[in-house]
């Protein structure tokens, strides 16, 4: 049986994709199969992974709305054991058709469940919010991947965040467990940085990630190549940075 694992952050811009994308091309590499779920309706994980967005007629919009199956919209990637459930232009306004229908929150569990045999992890890429796409996503999930960026912000709603867990554990998923914090986007010459870093340690203590992601410039322009770093640059920094995490990401699970 799978895990399921939520990449999710109510800030944009902290690495969130970035993180979901690169660890499972990674976990891929590793011999691991792999879907990705891409359930942002600006699709920048699809993108990502080299899908237009606007030429697909398969979509996670047509499993949460339409009733599809996830098997008959799944599309094969580049990366060898690596599959997506890409996101479409038609998911911007899933929000509100979502509320309309039945167990609304579990529509995408009840999706996954059913091929959740068929892979050892699927990573779900969050919206930055804490809207019903979101909900759904954990209440999918054995757990939750939250990346931080190692910035002054970084805390800021981080309370916010884990109330919602807190909420979704007693109403509607009571085995979603934190996974892990991961720090993206560090400049180790800033002070700010290191004492941010302290910060999260402080508060996260063991569920932080040894492997921190350093801000690199290889690493922020393979989206737009529609790659992952791995196949954009390997021996860039951020490509070795998320390779080396995604190794403590694997080991912790052979510990559990």
């Amino acid at each position: 049986m799978g895990k399921i694992i939520a990449f999710t952050n109510k800030k944009g811009g902290v690495g969130k994709t970035t993180t979901a994308v690169n660890m499972a091309a990674y976990c891929a590499e590793a011999g691991k199969k792999v879907l990705l779920v891409d359930i942002d309706s600006q699709g920048n994980a699809t993108t990502a992974l080299g899908f237009l967005k606007s030429g697909l007629k398969k979509s996670v919009y047509n499993v949460l709305i339409e009733d599809d199956t996830a098997e008959a919209n799944i599309l094969p990637t580049q990366v060898p054991g690596l599959d997506m459930l890409p996101a479409n232009v038609d998911l911007s306004g899933a929000e509100v058709e979502i509320v309309y229908k039945r167990n609304r929150e579990r529509l995408l569990k009840n999706a996954l469940d059913k091929i959740k045999a068929d892979y050892d992890y699927i990573f779900i890429d969050c919206p930055p919010s804490l809207g019903v796409l979101t909900i759904n996503a954990w209440v999918a999930s054995d757990s939750i991947i939250i990346p931080l960026q190692g910035e002054y912000f970084a805390l800021e709603g981080v309370s916010q965040l884990m109330n919602t867990i807190s909420l979704v554990r007693q109403h509607l998923n009571p085995n979603l467990q934190i996974e892990g914090v991961v720090i993206t986007m560090y400049d180790g010459r800033a002070l700010i940085s290191r004492q941010i870093t302290a910060e999260i340690k402080k508060f996260f203590k063991s569920k932080l990630y040894e492997i921190i992601i350093p801000r690199n410039i290889r690493l922020a322009e393979a989206p737009s190549h529609g790659k992952p770093v791995m196949l954009h640059d390997p021996k860039c920094i951020g490509a070795r940075a998320y390779k080396a995490l995604t190794d403590e990401f694997l080991a912790n699970q052979n510990t559990k």
